[in-house]
């Protein structure tokens, strides 16, 4: 008994249903599988992981790493203007020196600047006492680099009369090696720029 032939046309769409649902089946795994690595991506982008004493890892939240970096820049910053401004003839050396611990040659070349325009020779000259009164400090983030605005309060006094000032600075913030008691934050003030000075009163 022969074998009947099968339709060619029905043996055709038939192969034809098989390879659409191969591809449709291949489409949708190859979409769940980059949907899985994206999330699996996005999660870990969003935790680090740290080492216990058991050796077990503990996550731990980009978020919270973000808000102890805000403390850290603002603690910086704050330590850099009293060093750089809080200056008098007695101690504006040893302030000065480790003010440049805490930013790059951006602050280097203010502080030269400043040298060759006889800021610290006048201070030396006329006793001067430079006090930083107030220290506000404003740090933004975009695109992974950090920037600040720092507004300082600041007056000079000359003995009978009292000068006091404000000075708007800006600047950006990268991360470095911890250094005690150099650097003690771990961060590094670059593109330091005094923007505005502005004299707020004069007192007799």
């Amino acid at each position: 008994m022969k074998t009947p032939y099968q339709n060619i046309y029905a043996v055709l769409k038939l192969n034809r249903f098989v390879v659409i649902a191969v591809v449709i089946c291949a489409f949708s795994s190859s979409i769940f599988s980059g949907w899985i690595a994206f999330s699996i991506h996005k999660r870990a982008l969003n935790s680090a992981f740290a080492v216990n004493t058991d050796g077990e890892l503990i996550p731990l939240k980009l978020v919270s790493q973000k808000e102890n970096f805000r403390v850290e820049a603002m603690a910086h910053l704050e330590l850099f203007h009293n060093y750089f401004y809080n200056i008098d003839a007695s101690n504006y050396e040893k302030n000065l020196e480790k003010a440049l611990w805490l930013g790059n040659s951006s602050v280097d070349n203010l502080y030269r600047q400043k040298k060759a325009d006889g800021v610290y020779n006048r201070l030396i000259q006329y006793s001067l006492v430079q006090k930083v009164l107030s220290i506000n400090t404003e740090v933004a983030e975009q695109e992974g680099t950090y920037s600040f605005k720092t507004t300082t309060i600041f007056e000079i006094n000359r003995g009978s009369v009292i000068d006091t000032y404000e000075l708007v600075s800006t600047g950006n913030l990268i991360t470095v090696d911890r250094n005690f008691p150099n650097n003690p934050h771990g961060l590094l003030i670059t593109n330091y720029f005094e923007n505005t000075l502005k004299k707020l009163n004069n007192e007799n």
